[in-house]
């Protein structure tokens, strides 16, 4: 069998997918979408090399879940593809898009079983319904729906590729470069997610985990003189604030790590370390913002956190109904889903002599399920 690199497309924003949660990141049980396609080409055996492209946040948190070779990919498909045939070292090179889930080994194997036989060997689906072009019917027969994964030859590809056309697809380009393409019939099975609508159409799917996920965060803040002090996005009446680089708003600082720990993406100095100064004097609700919509983008659904605030000054008593409405607007939630405690340490500790605050936060987050949508 000829030796073959797969390479995994996966760097679309799913613009019209008109989701909160990207394609690639819905769940098939534990796993998203991304890794259960690659892992399913895992099993065929039939690549040498399975190559991952997609955005360089997504990157980030998918080398937390498998070990693939990935790729940062561009804004547009063809470029994606050109930075990932740079890792390309084998002689034909498959090509697919996570968002085509359902393709089988048999399926594979039809088309790698050409590879000798053109440059780019393109599965297709006949169209059986009449197709006007402008005021002109065309013969139905002549029409092509072309799908992916396509085989080419990998030099072939690249020297296509290399030029400011942009082509939709690897044959169009290696057909305008002057190389050979055969067709052969496709499945229908393969077909591609654009739409949420089009989820329903995949046999192969199956339904997220019902399993919760939770996660703790904790952080303190010493107590710094006339600096505006806030607590959960709320200002709070007092001449003294936090020692922060931020605006040392620790009970968001505990919140996001909680919501962090629960999507296992790391902590808050991973997404927003204090030696940027992007993130000096901040406010810690845009920072809030950023997270929960990563994690809605990454395919979790925010059940309800709860926020136990440590402090033997400020009395915040007057501010927790203020702080529940700030949190859940940021969280897309109801107020219900938010809770916040007060406490005191009976004067002991650092906390009990008024030299700052500490915050504990716990979240618990589900996984988007688009079996409803």
């Amino acid at each position: 069998m000829a030796d073959i690199t797969l390479i995994l497309l996966a760097a679309g924003s799913s613009n019209r997918f008109n989701s909160d949660v990207k394609k690639q990141w819905l769940r098939i049980g534990h796993e998203p979408l991304w890794q259960f396609v690659a892992r399913k080409c895992v099993e065929t055996k039939l690549f040498s090399k399975i190559i991952i492209t997609s955005s360089k946040d997504d990157i980030i948190f998918m080398k937390l879940y498998d070990s693939f070779t990935f790729v940062e990919g561009s804004t547009t498909r063809q470029k994606s593809l050109k930075n990932a045939l740079d890792k390309v070292e084998s002689d034909y090179v498959l090509i697919s898009d996570i968002a085509r889930p359902c393709i089988d080994e048999d399926f594979l194997k039809s088309i790698i079983s050409k590879a000798n036989v053109a440059d780019c060997i393109v599965p297709y689906l006949g169209v059986s319904d009449t197709i006007v072009y402008g005021d002109k019917t065309i013969d139905r027969d002549k029409i092509k729906r072309i799908q992916t994964p396509q085989l080419s030859k990998t030099s072939t590809l690249k020297s296509a590729l290399n030029t400011q056309t942009q082509y939709t697809d690897e044959s169009s380009a290696i057909v305008a470069y002057g190389g050979s393409r055969e067709f052969i019939l496709g499945k229908s099975d393969a077909n591609k997610i654009t739409y949420t609508k089009d989820l329903k159409e995949l046999p192969c799917l199956r339904a997220p985990s019902e399993d919760i996920l939770s996660g703790t965060g904790f952080d303190v803040h010493a107590f710094e003189d006339k600096k505006e002090m806030y607590l959960c996005g709320v200002k709070i009446d007092s001449d003294f604030g936090f020692k922060a680089h931020s605006d040392g708003d620790v009970a968001i600082h505990a919140l996001i790590d909680a919501l962090l720990g629960a999507s296992g993406m790391g902590d808050i100095g991973d997404s927003f370390p204090d030696s940027s100064d992007e993130y000096k004097n901040i406010d810690s609700k845009v920072l809030l913002n950023r997270v929960c919509t990563k994690i809605r983008e990454f395919g979790f659904v925010i059940i309800n956190v709860d926020i136990s605030i440590a402090a033997q000054t400020p009395r915040i008593g007057s501010y927790k109904l203020a702080m529940r409405e700030t949190i859940a607007k940021i969280l897309g939630c109801e107020t219900s889903r938010v809770n916040i405690k007060a406490t005191t340490t009976e004067k002991l500790g650092f906390i009990g002599r008024k030299e700052g605050v500490g915050v504990i936060a716990n979240a618990n987050l589900k996984y988007f399920d688009w079996m409803k949508i």
